[in-house]
């Protein structure tokens, strides 16, 4: 598989033998396989998210054979107790096929979760003017699995080490470790947004699979934040039509949050 590797793997924290090496640090360095030399693409196609298949072995496979054991031993009622944590933990890690909108000018949800702040900005630096901050709470029952809400370029990235606040609290914005992604539609009009994934008080780990330069899909998945955590979207406020309000349950990849006129979006 070395051999096969494509691009430089200077940047990367550790040696990259395969593929499953860059789950953490794809946005760290240049290196990259080809998809058709990637053994384990087929992960791609189970009902799970392939940036927390490792947490789902280390952790199922355990559960499994001491709910299994529980429930053939004398102690059989503890067996129930086992199970239920084995549940959670596949739960957990779902990543169910979503059919995502195609009508022109639509903002898709890019995590599952509940709206907590729709908030005007006066002015935000990457935008460029005006700007409107929708921010996504995710419990540990939600998917984590997180996506893009238009076809978009990505401009840059900058990763935060924070605090661990609780990701319902409006300061964890502010303080929490998160990774800000810039973006920009990739056809006219080109306008400029942010993401935020915000690691929340029990997430400890934000997967971003994106790189300066690539472009991506509406609904295309890019990572995952790891045990309730925040996503949050800064959309220049110009022409916005805002589709949600604080309080409701959305869908990431399914349902829209907002849209802008007819014509004028990235997105045929």
């Amino acid at each position: 598989m070395r051999q096969l590797r494509r691009g430089d793997p200077a940047g990367a924290p550790h040696e990259l033998l395969d593929p499953r090496d860059l789950k953490f640090c794809r946005n760290q360095t240049d290196c990259h396989w080809a998809a058709e030399d990637d053994p384990f693409r087929w992960r791609e196609r189970i009902p799970f998210a392939r940036w927390g298949l490792a947490e789902l072995q280390i952790f199922g496979w355990p559960l499994l054979g001491l709910t299994v054991g529980l429930a053939l031993s004398p102690v059989w009622w503890l067996a129930p107790v086992s199970g239920i944590l084995l549940f959670l933990v596949v739960y957990f890690f779902r990543d169910p096929p979503r059919r995502v909108p195609q009508e022109a000018g639509l903002l898709i949800a890019p995590a599952d979760g509940r709206v907590v702040e729709i908030t005007p900005l006066e002015h935000d630096e990457f935008v460029g003017g005006p700007a409107v901050r929708i921010a996504i709470f995710l419990s540990l029952l939600n998917v984590h699995v997180n996506r893009a809400p238009c076809a978009a370029r990505v401009i840059r990235l900058r990763y935060w080490p924070g605090r661990f606040l609780s990701a319902l609290k409006p300061e964890c914005a502010i303080h929490n470790e998160n990774m800000w992604i810039g973006m920009e539609e990739d056809a006219a009009p080109h306008r400029r947004f942010a993401m935020r994934q915000i690691a929340g008080a029990v997430a400890r780990r934000i997967v971003c699979d994106l790189r300066p330069g690539q472009v991506v899909q509406r609904g295309e998945k890019f990572g995952m934040i790891k045990l309730g955590s925040r996503t949050e979207m800064i959309l220049p406020a110009e022409g916005l039509e805002i589709r949600v309000s604080v309080g409701q349950p959305i869908r990431g990849g399914r349902d829209v949050v907002a849209q802008y006129p007819a014509g004028t979006h990235a997105d045929p």
